[in-house]
């Protein structure tokens, strides 16, 4: 008996360090636009730099939703979550001397940021995807002014690192962020040197935000900010989030049904009158192929949800349960990471709101083929 207490007061100890170590991690979002990809290549660098002392985490996520393929499964960032961290990486293509449209229209709707001093004290660096280089300063400098307006804490690289770059080849090293040539030719970009700057700079920065972490009141802040509530329609036009037509059943069955004040909703992975992306993960698909299933899955949810609520999104008081089915093979264990999909996309739509219970697992079959298939709960007015 005393043997299983000994082993149960081992087990509790070890839970109880493991938590306190994620508690005394810094959390990093790395935030891009990306066009073509050379600033994801440089965030993922950032990333690995950041996790590399074991004292940080870091999210990559994205402004807006790309057209690039491989950038189509980086979740969209909202930017009342951008308090929440204890450091944020900038990344954007350098357009014409400045950030990018896509970035500086982001920025632009953190007024209630700035209003209410949410992101003072919070340190932040930057990096970009040049494209012959010219300018890259320019653009680097534009970066800072609008972080400096709310009083973030501005990291640069300084002269970090400069002693392995190979001098033989233009590289996008700078004193105020790493940069990339993207369109000079016969040289891979980022180059070696350039992603080795990049792990320097996110390795360099995860130490100031682990020294910052704590030092400016992120969460009464992120309070006052979730007040300002946002029209639900006018943010999906923001994010250019497209919801599909509504369905239509295959069966004596409706597309959704409401009781009292609850939402019940099932959707499979149907877009343009065809199953995308249909078969078994591991067999006909693989994850990339069920992830974006799983996104049309989820708005196809939204959309009946939407039909639920009169066209009026504003009504949704809170998703209470998501259910992410998915066709795969026995030994396949991996399907919290599938639903991760349509977990973000509903809180990047309804913010805290869109926060949910959440149950995943596999099926031999699923119904048309579908590779996912999305049972959801919502709560409306």
């Amino acid at each position: 008996m005393k043997k299983l207490s000994t082993v149960f007061v081992l087990i509790l100890l070890l839970k109880i360090t493991t938590v306190m170590a994620q508690e005394n991690k810094a959390r990093i979002l790395v935030l891009i636009h990306s066009d073509n990809g050379g600033t994801y290549e440089l965030a993922k660098e950032i990333a690995s730099g950041i996790e590399s002392g074991k004292n940080a985490t870091a999210v990559i996520k994205q402004v807006k939703e790309a057209q690039n393929p491989k950038l189509r499964n980086i979740p969209i960032a909202s930017v009342d979550e951008l308090p929440s961290y204890d450091g944020i990486a900038f990344g954007s293509p350098v357009y014409f001397g400045n950030i990018s449209t896509g970035m500086s229209e982001f920025l632009s709707k953190t007024v209630n940021l700035w209003t209410n001093h949410a992101l003072e004290g919070m340190p932040a660096t930057v990096f970009m995807s040049a494209g012959s280089g010219a300018g890259k300063e320019l653009a680097l400098n534009a970066f800072w002014n609008s972080l400096a307006v709310h009083g973030m804490v501005l990291v640069s690289n300084g002269i970090r690192g400069n002693e392995m770059v190979n001098k033989s080849i233009p590289q996008g090293n700078t004193v105020l962020g790493i940069t990339s040539m993207a369109s000079l030719k016969d040289v891979e970009r980022p180059t070696k040197d350039e992603r080795g700057l990049a792990e320097l700079q996110g390795r360099n920065f995860a130490k100031t935000a682990l020294a910052l972490k704590g030092t400016f009141t992120k969460k009464q802040v992120i309070a006052a900010v979730s007040e300002q509530s946002q029209d639900i329609n006018e943010l999906l036009k923001q994010k250019n989030i497209i919801l599909p037509q509504v369905p239509q059943p295959a069966g004596n069955y409706t597309p959704y049904v409401r009781s009292g004040n609850l939402v019940f909703i099932n959707q499979v992975a149907l877009k343009d009158g065809k199953i995308l992306n249909p078969g078994k993960l591991g067999v006909n698909v693989n994850e990339n192929h069920v992830k974006e299933a799983t996104k049309v899955t989820m708005l196809n949810v939204i959309a009946v949800l939407k039909e639920a609520v009169g066209g009026d999104l504003n009504k949704v008081k809170q998703c209470v349960q998501l259910t992410g089915i998915f066709n795969t093979k026995d030994d396949y264990t991996q399907h919290a990471d599938l639903m991760n999909v349509a977990s973000d996309l509903t809180v990047d739509i309804f913010g805290e709101k869109g926060k949910h219970a959440r149950a995943t697992l596999g099926a031999s079959s699923i119904p048309v083929n579908s590779s996912v298939e999305i049972q959801a709960v919502f709560e409306v007015e």
